[in-house]
């Protein structure tokens, strides 16, 4: 899960650092206002990409989520972003714990096919 959400959040704050050089020249709000919310915006996904396995850490991702789509009152096309990225948010999530899942289930198996081959070759003949 750590690699896909990861990666998501890296990619969702390029959008965010490019929205903001959109947002400075096509609406009246002032660059320091624009700035001041991307850069904590930003810094909440890098962040997060650090402690995503940690509980809470993916609703903290979803809170970004909205706050992406929110930033469509600024910037109208941050809607469709919004929603392009809390899917991809959605099927990293959901993606990930699978994966984490299989994962953990080959190892088991791996390591109880490794036991059992060692106590077979322990045994006496």
């Amino acid at each position: 899960m750590r690699t896909l959400c990861s990666s998501t959040l890296i990619g969702e704050a390029l959008l965010i650092m490019f929205a903001g050089l959109v947002a400075m020249k096509l609406t009246d709000v002032g660059t320091g206002t624009i700035w001041a919310v991307s850069a904590v915006a930003i810094a909440l996904c890098v962040l997060l990409c650090g402690v995503i396995t940690r509980p809470g850490a993916v609703y903290v991702g979803w809170a970004l989520q909205l706050a992406v789509l929110a930033g469509g009152l600024v910037l109208p096309t941050m809607y469709v972003f919004g929603v392009v990225f809390g899917g991809l948010w959605w099927c990293s999530v959901h993606y990930g714990r699978k994966i984490d899942e299989f994962k953990a289930r080959r190892a088991a198996a791996e390591s109880a096919a490794a036991e059992s081959a060692v106590d077979g070759a322990a045994a006496p003949a």
